[in-house]
């Protein structure tokens, strides 16, 4: 039997990857590094803002007098969309043919990058926010993957929300993203291998990883948050970041097309839960990375797969005190200080009703 208060290594099989856990370290004196905290309120409307209604945006466009959910293609995408998907396959070959060898490696990359803005008003949040505000946001994701997953030249959509200036957020008005690709991202692949190695390790077509991981969660107790009747949240057990959670659903979901009514207001009611937690765990408006990871829309059927969110925060100890991954995080693999069974017990208290 391990010893959780003692140096020790966690196994993710999502990512066949370990994660370092060495609980006595969160005793350390802390002189480094302080992030600064934002407390003044912001306007319902700014003015200044390119991404409020009616406000001139950085490539000339105007935003309509929006009410609701908005989106828009990114003005700064990272990747361009190709037209004639024939010349992005002709391209894609020509680069194999003739500019790659064994160690040097390229290929195309192409695709749609969108903005997604929550609402309206500058000075919310997720979790200010209804759950019925909240599930229209769902409910844009969902007519998003389902109009871009159907093209030829789309194979992957990415959702996802960086939340406050320590993630690098260029725009406090509350918004996400998707990116849509051709090519199925790193992460993503290593959790298709590792769903697929854990149905051939369990030799029954009916395993699911991830629902059999909830099962095994829900009778141990001490890292779920909290359910409700189409959801679970917890600190998963190879967490790497502090507070990081999990968002499943409980029955097989293959990708978020794939949600009822009912499981759309399930998953809204529960990023209302899980994002009010936060912003009550140190008194401040919680920075995190948040995203939505399904099965490629790859035109293969993926049985293997089960839908589900990340949250990736990135502070430690307090409001100002963040976790940073460096050196040996860098060079060697993840490593933490707090046991995630400790980050749940924290958020546990935390937690709507």
């Amino acid at each position: 039997m391990t010893d959780y208060n003692l140096p020790h290594r966690r196994f993710n099989p999502l990512t066949q990857e370990w994660v370092l856990v060495s609980p006595h370290r969160a005793k350390r004196p802390w002189q480094g590094g302080v992030e600064k905290t934002t407390g003044s309120k912001r306007p319902s409307y700014d003015p200044q803002c390119y991404l409020c209604p009616s406000n001139l945006r950085a490539n000339g466009t105007v935003n309509p007098n929006y009410e609701g959910v908005y989106v828009f293609d990114n003005d700064f995408a990272a990747i361009f969309e190709i037209e004639d998907i024939a010349l992005k396959v002709t391209d894609a070959a020509q680069a194999a043919a003739t500019s790659n060898t064994q160690l040097l490696k390229a290929q195309p990359e192409n695709g749609i990058c969108r903005v997604i803005c929550f609402s309206p008003r500058h000075d919310q949040t997720m979790p200010n926010l209804s759950v019925i505000q909240i599930a229209e946001v769902v409910q844009v994701w969902m007519a998003q993957c389902a109009e871009l997953g159907a093209r030829d030249d789309i194979r992957y959509v990415q959702l996802f929300e960086n939340k406050g200036e320590v993630m690098g957020c260029s725009n406090p008005h509350p918004h996400g993203q998707l990116w849509a690709s051709y090519n199925i991202p790193t992460e993503i692949e290593k959790e298709t291998q590792g769903q697929c190695a854990w149905r051939e390790m369990q030799n029954r077509s009916s395993s699911i990883l991830l629902l059999d991981y909830l099962a095994t969660e829900q009778q141990a107790g001490e890292r779920i948050l909290f359910e409700n009747e189409h959801f679970a949240c917890m600190v998963p057990f190879w967490a790497v970041w502090p507070f990081e959670t999990m968002l499943l659903p409980k029955r097989p979901i293959r990708r978020i097309v794939e949600l009822t009514t009912d499981e759309q207001l399930g998953l809204a009611d529960a990023l209302k839960r899980i994002t009010t937690c936060y912003d009550r765990l140190f008194e401040v408006s919680f920075p995190y990375s948040m995203g939505v990871h399904q099965a490629p829309y790859d035109g293969e059927d993926h049985a293997e797969w089960q839908m589900h969110l990340h949250f990736y925060p990135p502070l430690l100890r307090s409001a100002t005190v963040k976790k940073f991954l460096v050196g040996y995080e860098m060079l060697a693999q993840p490593q933490r200080d707090l046991t995630p069974e400790q980050a749940a017990a924290q958020l546990r208290k935390l937690i709507l009703a």
